[in-house]
């Protein structure tokens, strides 16, 4: 495919973002969440639910067909429904496919949508019939906890300042409306939350929960036509999928994995990591974010502890990294995770993030990994 596919029908463009807020399991039907998200979509794009002609419903624990059920509540227009499951990246793979279709010409306006609850968690690789020759090595806890160990004594890090992360994290989510967390911590407090595995404490790992994000697409050619809103429809300027390949060392593969993503979705783009103002990545741990804003390039290899300790990745700084406050302060309820970093992009860059609004925001990307060997980047930048 060109590197230039994304640009094909007058461009793709999110006009319409919603959320439900993210919050520990409950009894709240999952019906519920994903509508609340959807009509919210429709109310900021100014789109009726029947000029709406296709939907992808990212999830992972609810069940067959789940988007159909969903939305047949909003009327059955006859639009089609299709169902994308992808782990953490399950709701980043749905974007992508709303953005293909409306790139290929098949559509104007594609709703893409993720929503889950809790579930049972069972994976395809505990079902593959292959003995495991450890109980723990694919635990995601302890798998990063070494790469923790590892990333510290290669940098010359300290725990304190890998458990920064989270402080500027819970920091920034508490000052999101639609965050699992709201509330900051200090140093102290993450340090002394009780410990999960190796230096990462409960306060530096993500909650699982629940929750929705909805985003509209539509294509350049029909914002006009619809009657929506140009300045406030922020243009997608790359997609970009992978998955790991073979590496001499341990854990080099999912930097790799992000590394080669990342740099894939920058060429598509035209531009240099470096002009990034925002960046949403995968920081179910806290080390994670460390080591994937030098892999995606943000910062120089080496770098990402003194990033973080300047302030270059706070809001306000030279790239704001999670200002949503990331999967670790917002919540990570796997199947909206993906669409939920676009919607943050999407309020920084039309200037509409209030409380926590980086300044200047022209470039953003969310990145996602899905169990650490699927990834996917979009670069999305502001109309004017």
């Amino acid at each position: 495919m060109s590197a230039n596919w994304i640009d094909a029908t007058g461009g793709v463009y999110i006009a319409g973002i919603g959320l439900h807020p993210y919050q520990f399991p409950s009894e709240t039907p999952y019906t519920q969440l994903g509508l609340t998200a959807v009509r919210a979509a429709l109310a900021d794009a100014g789109l009726r639910w029947n000029q709406v002609q296709s939907a992808y419903v990212g999830t992972t624990s609810i069940g067959m067909a789940a988007g159909r059920v969903m939305l047949r509540h909003l009327g059955s227009t006859g639009l089609g429904v299709t169902q994308v499951e992808n782990a953490s990246a399950s709701g980043s793979f749905a974007f992508r496919q709303a953005c293909m279709e409306i790139a290929a010409g098949t559509s104007d306006a594609v709703l893409a949508v993720g929503v889950d609850k809790h579930g049972d968690g069972r994976r395809a690789a505990n079902k593959d019939g292959l003995e495991r020759l450890s109980d723990t090595a694919t635990i995601p806890a302890v798998k990063f906890a070494m790469m923790a160990r590892t990333y510290l004594r290669e940098r010359g890090a300290s725990v304190e300042e890998m458990a920064g992360v989270a402080v500027k994290n819970h920091g920034n989510a508490a000052r999101n409306p639609f965050a699992q967390f709201r509330k900051p911590r200090t140093l102290a407090q993450v340090l002394a939350s009780p410990r999960v595995a190796g230096d990462l404490t409960v306060q530096q790992c993500c909650p699982r929960g629940e929750g929705a994000a909805a985003v509209l697409l539509v294509s350049g050619r029909a914002i006009q036509r619809m009657g929506l809103d140009a300045r406030r429809c922020v243009r997608v300027r790359a997609s970009v999928a992978g998955s790991e390949r073979d590496e001499s060392r341990y854990g080099d593969a999912a930097i790799e994995l992000v590394r080669s993503s990342a740099r894939a979705a920058f060429e598509q783009a035209g531009i240099a990591p470096t002009e990034l103002d925002l960046l949403e990545l995968h920081d179910a741990f806290s080390v994670e974010e460390l080591l994937y804003s030098e892999a995606i390039g943000v910062c120089e290899a080496g770098e990402g502890a003194r990033f973080l300790a300047r302030g270059d990745s706070q809001i306000g700084g030279r790239c704001a990294i999670n200002a949503s406050g990331g999967l670790i302060g917002m919540g990570h309820p796997l199947g909206p995770t993906g669409i939920g970093q676009l919607a943050e992009l999407t309020r920084q860059l039309r200037g509409e993030a209030e409380g926590r609004q980086h300044p200047q925001a022209r470039w953003g990307m969310a990145h996602m990994i899905g169990l650490g060997s699927v990834s996917i980047a979009h670069v999305l930048s502001a109309s004017t």
